[in-house]
């Protein structure tokens, strides 16, 4: 279903540009819809779900928090350039995303902006 329009490099396809904006939409439906059964299967059991913004977790070391570029090597390998950590790339920006994650379930905080090690609020 999101193959792309047929062609060559020579004689490109009929609607190339049209079936890229509904290739992208296809896509992003499969996680909207999944988002969606999560929220509900979580209300169902009285859980939650919080988003948290993934940009740069692949970038920002888990380990000591320093945030460049040059820490993602490769599409799989990870190499903090402070402290020499180094992971799997997922493994790594999937340690961020959970302690983003957990600073604003306990902090009710912005995810990004703060530390790991940010004490929760009083309730």
């Amino acid at each position: 279903m999101s193959k792309s329009a047929k062609g060559n490099s020579e004689k490109h396809g009929v609607n190339v540009k049209a079936k890229s904006g509904l290739n992208k939409s296809i896509l992003d439906a499969g996680w909207s819809m999944f988002a969606s059964m999560l929220e509900y299967k979580q209300r169902w059991k009285g859980g939650m779900v919080e988003y948290v913004p993934a940009a740069y977790t692949s970038q920002r070391c888990s380990s000591c928090g320093y945030t460049h570029k040059d820490n993602r090597v490769s599409q799989s390998k990870f190499e903090c350039q402070a402290c020499g950590y180094q992971a799997n790339a997922d493994l790594n920006a999937s340690l961020n995303i959970l302690a983003a994650g957990h600073a604003v379930l306990a902090c009710r905080v912005d995810a990004i902006a703060t530390t790991v090690k940010q004490e929760p609020l009083a309730a």
